[in-house]
This record gives C-alpha cells, structure tokens and sequence, in this order.
C-alpha cells in the first residue's frame, strides 16, 4: 500500500511538472468515456440506462475526437477550446439522435474558463454556455423538452462553472495569504535592518560624546603639565593626575559602550548603568579641575526617565566639551536643568570670547563652540552639535544654539518627560543662529 501510495506521488508530481502531458492524458480519458457513453441508450423512464444497446455513428465518433483533441490546448487558448467544445457539442445535438455526449468535454473546458479568469466573465460565458447547450438539446432532440437529459446538460455545465469559480477562488486566497507572509517577512527583516542602524547610530553617538569630553580634558592637562613641568613640579604633577583620572574614566565609558556590541550572555559585557543627572558632579568636577569654572543649577535630576536622564547627561557633556575648547581663557559656564510641565529644560551658557579661527561666531574669533574634538565649524565637519540634535530630535525635543547677546554662547535642549524614540525630526527642532559647526 505504501508503494503504490508514494508511486501515485510521484506520477502526480510528474503530471503537474509537465502540464502539457497532464492534458493529454485528460483528454485521453475524455475520449474514452465519451466513447463509453455513446453505447449507452437512455432508460425508457422506468429503469436505468441499458449500455450496449446501441452503437456510436462514426460522425459522431469524429466530433468526440476532435472535442477531446482541443481538450490538449485548455490551459493555453481556454476561451478558443471553450468555443470549439460547445460548437462541437451543439453540431451532435442538432445532426445526430440520440446524441453522444460530445457535451463532457465542453464541460471540462468550462471549467478551465471558470479557474482561469474572473467571475464576471465566468457569469458571462457560463451562461452564454449553458444556455445555447441546454436550447439545442431541448429543441432539436428526441426526447420531451423537460426530459431528465436537457436539463442535464444545465446541470452538468453549470456544476463546471461553480467549480470552476471556487477553484479559482481558492487560489487567489492561497495566493494572498502567501504574498501576506512573504510581505511579513520582507518587513521583519527591514525592521531588525533598521533597529540595528539606530543601534550602530546611538552607539557611535555615545562614543563621540566619551572621547569629545575625554580626550579634550586629557589634552588640556597634559598642556599644562608641559608647561610647567620645570618651574612648578607639584603643579605638573596634580595636572598629570587628573589626565590618569580622565583616561581612566574615558576606559572605564567606552568599555560600558563597546560591551553592548558583545554577544549575549558574554560573562564579559559589562552591566554598569548609563551615565545620567546623577553623576552631573563628578563631570563638572573635571571641567572645574581642567580650569573653567562651572556654576550648576539642578533640580529633580532623579526623577527623570533614563532616556531623558542620559540625553541631558550627554547635551551638558557636549556643550562644556566645546566651551572650554574654544571659548578662550577667563570663559566661565552656566549649566541649569529645570522641570517645566511636562519638559525638561536644559540650558548651558558661557561668555567665552574664543582664540582662534575666524571671527564671526559669538566667541569672537572662535571656532565652533559647541562640538567635540577636531570640530572646526563647517569646514571641519565636526559632528557634536548633529550628535547633539539626533539625540534630542529622536526624544521628541528641541535643541536650539546660537549666540548671546552681549557676548558667548547658549545651548538650549527642551525635552519631554515622556521620551519618544525613533520620531522624525521635525522642522525647527535644532534651529538657532550662529551655530558654531
């Protein structure tokens, strides 16, 4: 049982990977039972049908050939084979008497119709079909108009055009329901696409923010060190202290960052939380120590959101970063952080004059004034304040930088309590003039 089970497998794959044959073989056995039928004679009405009792005329045995040799081309030209069919069909009903059931192939090519176009023209031709089929049999056969075998002919047509319609039905459903799942698929794949780019985007973000604060601090004291490394020893040795203290701490952010590109359940990723509000005194503590004076205002820093507390976090980073690089010696700095309603305010002020570059900023002659290392302005393509907008933008915030007036810089971010993330940047929301990259 199981061999003939998978061998009839096999020959059903085989049929369906060869259309062409599987039609001929349909029409082969179309022929054989319309020959079948054509021997039999139809009861008197009392008593089944008597095969044998007669004999097929050869005409009719060559309209049944031909109706099954059309049969052959049913999936290339249907609605041609459909109109051969039904001609043949209706040529035995008007010629011969009693019939032969030349209609069974016209019925097989109904049905073709019907799975391989719409339902309208299906409604169409079915009933053009059944129609013409159903008048030949009635009006020229030899049987009563309302014999059992015209309105057989109704029937049986009808019938093709039903399953035929419901064949085609089915396989548009399947066919959605393949196209709706290879659609899933396509956007499962652009959403993990896109979530690993915003992954790759804020990593890169915080990695700037790390070595922006850092590597300035480290500069700036190493400077001073070399400065007075002869005349005045304590001092060079405090300024290289705060250098180790800066480098190590700019390890120490960086191995937290770089921990979230490991594989999960590594032993090694680190689990120490995101810089936030909280530890606001230990970052201006090394701007204080590397020379600029910072006044801090900060209220409700612990109440805040994580992705909110961080994005503060980082905007004050940033801004300080760019005010002790350039806004020239004697530069003091305002850092204020405010709940107001349903925002959080941060604002980082300074009244640096700048050193170098152009005049044409704020700080004059300065460079950019809110940036990171090697941030030039726009000629030096430094990405502090973009990092900055991103940040704040993919919060649903606002950032805004440009000069003060009577002198220095401001640094304006409004950001809602309730973060949220991955919302296009609107139009305005990083706007200000003068800004210094």
């Amino acid at each position: 049982m199981t061999t003939l089970s998978s061998g009839f497998a096999r020959a059903r794959r085989w049929l369906r990977g060869h259309p062409l044959a599987f039609d001929a073989t349909l029409a082969f056995c179309t022929l054989v039972a319309m020959i079948c039928g054509s021997f039999t004679a139809p009861g008197d009405g009392h008593g089944p049908p008597a095969f044998g009792a007669r004999t097929p005329e050869p005409f009719s045995v060559f309209l049944m050939t031909l109706a099954a040799a059309a049969l052959v081309l049913r999936r290339r030209r249907p609605m041609q084979v459909l109109a051969v069919t039904a001609a043949l069909a209706a040529v035995e009903y008007v010629l011969m008497d009693p019939p032969a059931p030349v209609v069974m192939s016209t019925v097989i090519a109904l049905y073709t119709v019907a799975s391989r176009t719409d339902r309208p023209t299906t409604w169409r031709v079915g009933l053009l079909t059944m129609g013409g089929l159903t008048a030949a049999a009635m009006v020229f056969g030899a049987t009563p108009w309302y014999s059992q075998e015209n309105f057989g002919v109704f029937a049986w047509t009808g019938l093709a055009s039903a399953a035929g319609d419901a064949v085609r039905s089915r396989r548009a459903f399947v066919d959605a329901i393949r196209e709706r799942a290879e659609r899933a698929e396509r956007t499962r794949e652009e959403e993990a696409r896109r979530r690993v780019a915003e992954e790759r985007l804020r990593i890169a973000r915080d990695l700037h923010d790390v070595v922006a604060h850092h590597i300035a601090l480290v500069n700036v004291q190493a400077g001073v060190a070399a400065h007075v490394m002869d005349k005045r020893p304590d001092q060079a040795k405090e300024a290289l202290a705060h250098v180790r203290d800066a480098s190590r701490s700019a390890l120490n952010e960086l191995r937290v960052t770089v921990g979230l590109l490991r594989q999960q359940g590594d032993p090694e990723a680190p689990t120490e939380p995101a810089p936030g509000l909280a530890v606001l005194g230990e970052l201006v503590a090394t701007f204080r120590n590397a020379g600029l004076p910072v006044e801090v205002a900060c209220a409700d820093r612990d109440r805040l959101p994580a992705a909110v507390d961080l994005a503060a976090y980082r905007v004050i980073q940033e801004a300080l970063t760019n005010v002790r690089k350039h806004a020239g010696t004697g530069a003091r700095a305002e850092v204020s952080v405010v709940r107001v309603g349903a925002t959080a305010e941060v604002t980082v002020l300074d009244n640096g004059r700048g050193s170098t570059g152009p005049g044409t900023g704020p700080h004059a002659g300065a460079g950019p004034a809110v940036g990171g290392p090697g941030d030039d302005g726009p000629a030096g393509g430094g990405h502090g304040l973009v990092g900055m907008r991103e940040r704040v933008s993919a919060l649903g915030g606002t950032l805004s930088a440009g000069p003060r007036y009577g002198g220095g810089f401001r640094v304006h971010a409004i950001l809602p309590v309730e973060a949220r993330t991955g919302e296009p940047e609107r139009p305005g929301t990083a706007g200000g003039t003068g800004l210094r990259r």
